[in-house]
């Protein structure tokens, strides 16, 4: 039996839905109400605009992760069901091809051959697929998996603005929910980093940056809008 070793990269599937999903929920969110409280509106206002988009963009991420993943499974079986015709109809070459692949990493020719030859004998298309093309069963597009992480985790991170924004003094909402998001943007970037083994403060200073960004771009339209239409 071989040995159970735990490898980062059998976490990339969920783990780039579940951070672009609470990213998104968190600055989507707490930029529209900072950009809608900067035009003036009621704290009432601001929240059902909150809740409005915190809803809208949770289904947006669903069916966005949902389409474009099916997309790339869409290819991946294409691509599958290519070769397996090709092997059904020039397996010579095929295993000719497979052996290069092998002779390319390192392999000597007779070995490479010799790989190839066993390899065919025991799966040929599932060598072909994850050697010469590059589908592995860790990396597959699972097209639900990313839309209910995607749906889920943006309504976790959409939700915190909103908590913030029910209970902070009208007089403040601003500057709290401006203070409390870059919080948790550096918390999520950081746990993100971690769970991906990246550094931990790079992973939390790149999601605050681009969190600043959004914040204060939303802010200037709103005031600016807000200055227009008032």
């Amino acid at each position: 039996m071989l040995p159970q070793e735990h490898h980062l990269v059998h976490r990339t599937g969920w783990l780039r839905a579940a951070v672009l999903g609470a990213n998104d929920g968190l600055i989507s969110t707490a930029s529209l109400l900072v950009g809608v409280a900067a035009a003036g509106a009621t704290q009432s206002s601001i929240l059902v605009a909150g809740v409005a988009g915190l809803v809208a963009g949770a289904m947006s991420m669903a069916a966005g992760e949902y389409v474009s993943v099916s997309s790339q499974a869409d290819t991946e079986k294409a691509d599958i069901a290519r070769e397996a015709h090709e092997l059904a109809h020039n397996s010579e070459e095929e295993l000719k091809e497979l052996a290069l692949i092998y002779e390319a990493r390192g392999l000597t020719p007779e070995l490479a051959m010799q790989v190839a030859q066993q390899l065919t004998e025991h799966d040929a298309l599932a060598a072909h697929v994850r050697d010469e093309i590059g589908i592995t069963e860790t990396l597959t597009a699972k097209p639900l998996e990313a839309a209910l992480t995607s749906a889920i985790t943006f309504t976790v991170g959409a939700a915190l603005p909103l908590f913030v924004a029910w209970f902070a003094p009208a007089s403040l909402l601003t500057t709290w929910i401006v203070g409390t998001t870059l919080l948790f943007l550096a918390l999520l970037g950081g746990i993100g980093a971690q769970a991906g083994g990246a550094p931990v403060l790079v992973g939390a200073a790149r999601v605050t940056f681009w969190g600043v960004v959004a914040l204060s771009a939303t802010m200037l339209v709103g005031a600016l809008f807000g200055r227009v239409l008032v």
